[in-house]
């Protein structure tokens, strides 16, 4: 995806388009630093994450493999993509020949939107399980369901750019890539770069945002609903349904009542005989839940917008005024910031549940880990 900066002074920008710079000394180090750095950060965490699958077998569930396929593009992204640019940013010259060239571009733009697609993949997931609660606890079992959208979202990925990076010289007739220089052969066509953008970042962003928004508005919708028939009782209630004077023994057993209502998803026909108190302590339970689930959402919208719009608008811009109206060390920063929305997934998403949280201790702290009596189901809901 990277390049060098343009030769403004080229009358024809097909014959050269980019200008090789050569970093000094002490920049190249800290550069290489840094880069190694974010390569560390983004293959540890996304290993630690598919690692997680094998040695803990709770975590199969249909709602975690999105999380896992998320981790292995994301994964990718930091063993293969940047490893592969590390010296080409540094010297200014690609060395590994054509065909590599190609493999590079189709595995980084394919990731990167794979990437993109597994965002949505999972704020869908978290939708339904708020929005239609009882046919999505029913699915859960089903994993052969979430490893078809899995393969889904690495074939549109593929599609999206990977034929136009193969084949666009061949179409074309000729190509507008230097001996040196890698990138793609559609880097100035602004119109195919509008068109996979809005595939690749528009949709998805605004399908992510109404995913969130849906949900704040169901969370809104149950509260303020619930509000009245929940102040009826509290003023109807004796006060031994209160909880002022119930037996010793009666209040063990709705205490184990209320555990049970909370890692329902939703109320069961059997719950309006229950207790009131039980019916608010569930209630409430599956309230703060999908608080949680939209605060969650609210801050993948904010991370997703500020890793990927910036990129994609100035590749647009960039590619409609022919690399002459935007400087490239902007570009470059945008660039990068695609790569460390990699070395971010892992701590936004899987950290954010406690299901993941106990494999990670079994990873890094066998001997101090012992397994609490809690449901992973509750985290997929």
């Amino acid at each position: 995806m990277s390049v060098e900066d343009t030769d403004f002074n080229s009358s024809n920008p097909s014959t050269k388009i980019h200008n090789s710079f050569v970093f000094s000394g002490p920049t190249s180090v800290i550069l290489m630093l840094m880069m190694v750095t974010l390569v560390a950060v983004i293959v540890s965490g996304n290993a630690l994450v598919i690692l997680a699958f094998k040695v803990d077998k709770s975590l199969r569930r249909q709602c975690n493999y999105y999380f896992l396929n998320l981790a292995i593009s994301d994964f990718l992204v930091g063993a293969f993509c940047i490893p592969v640019y590390i010296p080409y940013i540094l010297t200014g010259r690609w060395m590994l020949g054509r065909g590599l060239c190609k493999l590079w571009l189709v595995m980084d733009y394919m990731l990167c939107s794979a990437s993109v697609f597994n965002i949505v993949l999972i704020s869908y997931d978290r939708f339904l399980s708020v929005t239609r609660a009882v046919s999505y606890r029913t699915r859960q079992s089903m994993t052969h369901q979430a490893i078809i959208k899995m393969i889904a979202v690495w074939v549109l990925a593929f599609i999206l750019f990977g034929p136009a990076i193969i084949f666009w010289d061949v179409v074309v007739g000729r190509s507008r890539v230097p001996k040196y220089e890698c990138f793609a052969e559609f880097y100035y066509s602004w119109y195919f770069l509008l068109s996979a953008s809005m595939l690749e970042f528009f949709s998805p962003f605004i399908s992510v945002a109404f995913f969130n928004l849906s949900i704040y508005l169901s969370i809104r919708r149950r509260r303020l609903r619930s509000r009245a028939p929940q102040l009826h009782l509290q003023l109807n209630e004796p006060a031994s349904a209160q909880g002022e004077g119930i037996p010793l023994s009666h209040n063990w057993r709705i205490k184990l009542t209320i555990r049970a209502s909370i890692h329902s998803n939703t109320t069961s026909p059997s719950l309006g005989k229950q207790h009131p108190s039980i019916r608010r302590a569930a209630h409430t339970s599956r309230l703060s839940r999908d608080k949680k689930i939209a605060k969650s959402l609210s801050i993948i919208v904010c991370v997703f917008a500020i890793c990927w719009a910036p990129y994609t608008l100035l590749m647009i811009i960039r590619a409609a005024c022919k690399g002459r109206c935007i400087q490239h060390h902007w570009y470059e920063v945008t660039f990068w910031l695609l790569w460390l929305n990699s070395a971010i997934n892992p701590l936004l998403y899987p950290l954010c549940h406690s299901s993941f949280r106990r494999a990670f201790s079994k990873i890094l702290c066998p001997r101090r880990h012992t397994t609490p009596p809690s449901s992973v189901l509750r985290d997929c809901q």
